[in-house]
C-alpha cells in the first residue's frame, strides 16, 4: 500500500453523499483486522473487527484502499479490501461495489494524528515487500472464499498449541515492515527472515508491522496474529 501523502488534503472538500448513501452504508468486515487512528497499516489500532462485524462506512478515499468507518460508538478507519456489502444477497467486496452503492468521498485531515504517517514514511526504508493479502487468491478473491461465507481461510490444518503461544510471546523479534494489513490468511514474502517454533515446528514466527505473528512454515500464511 502506498503511504498517503501528509499535509495536502485536508484542503479539499468533502465529496457530498449521493441520496442512495445519504442513510448510511453498512458494511462487513471479511478478515478480523484492526480498526486504526489513520489510514495507514503502520497506524496505532483503536480496536479490532471481528470476521463478519458490521459497521457503518462514513466514506472511503476515492481509490477505496481505505474507509471512515463507526463501530461500537467510535470512528477510525479500516482496509477497503477487507470490507464487504451485499447485494441481492451476495456479499460483494467493496472494492468492487455494485452500481447502486455510492460512497462518500473523504479526505484525510491534517492534524496531529497524522503523525502516524509521517513515522510511517520513515519506516519505509525498512520495508521489505508486500503481504500476498489472502493466499487464497487475492484481496477479493480470499475474502470472498473464505470471510464473507463466514469461515476463516484455511492455512493450516494443525492448531498452534498452548505452550507455542507461550514461547512466541516470551521470545519477541524485531519487527520487520510489510505493506498491507496483517490478517489470517495474509502471505510473507519467502524474503523475510522468519525464527523457528521448537514446540511445534510445522510453524515459524515474525513480527511484521509490530504485530507477532505465527506463520504456516510451508506455506508462509499467517495462521494466527498473537494480540
Amino acid at each position: 500500500m502506498k503511504i498517503l501523502p501528509l499535509g495536502i488534503a485536508s484542503a479539499i472538500a468533502i465529496t457530498a453523499a449521493l441520496p442512495s448513501f445519504a442513510q448510511s452504508t453498512e458494511a462487513r468486515a471479511g478478515a478480523e483486522i484492526a480498526a486504526r487512528v489513520t489510514p495507514s497499516e503502520f497506524a496505532p489500532a483503536v480496536g479490532i473487527l471481528e470476521l463478519n462485524q458490521t459497521v457503518v462506512i462514513e466514506g472511503c478515499l476515492e481509490d477505496i484502499t481505505w474507509c471512515q468507518i463507526s463501530f461500537d460508538g467510535q470512528t477510525a478507519w479500516a482496509s477497503g479490501e477487507y470490507l464487504y456489502v451485499e447485494e441481492d444477497a451476495t456479499p460483494v467486496a467493496l472494492i468492487n461495489r455494485p452500481g447502486s452503492l455510492s460512497l462518500t468521498t473523504v479526505t484525510v485531515p491534517d492534524d496531529d494524528a497524522t503523525q502516524t504517517d509521517q513515522n510511517a514514511a520513515a519506516a519505509v526504508g525498512a520495508t521489505v515487500g508486500s503481504m500476498i493479502a489472502f493466499v487464497a487468491g487475492g484481496p477479493v478473491g480470499g475474502i470472498i472464499a473464505g470471510g464473507m461465507l463466514g469461515t476463516a481461510v484455511a492455512v493450516s490444518t494443525v492448531e498452534p498449541s498452548e505452550e507455542t503461544i507461550t514461547f512466541v510471546s516470551s521470545n519477541p523479534v524485531e519487527t520487520v515492515y510489510l505493506n498491507g494489513e496483517v490478517v489470517v490468511g495474509a502471505g510473507v514474502p519467502a524474503e523475510v527472515v522468519m525464527y523457528d517454533v521448537p514446540t511445534q515446528p510445522e510453524f515459524r514466527y515474525l513480527n511484521v508491522n509490530n504485530q507477532t505473528v505465527l506463520v504456516d512454515a510451508e506455506t508462509g500464511a499467517i495462521v494466527r496474529v498473537i494480540r
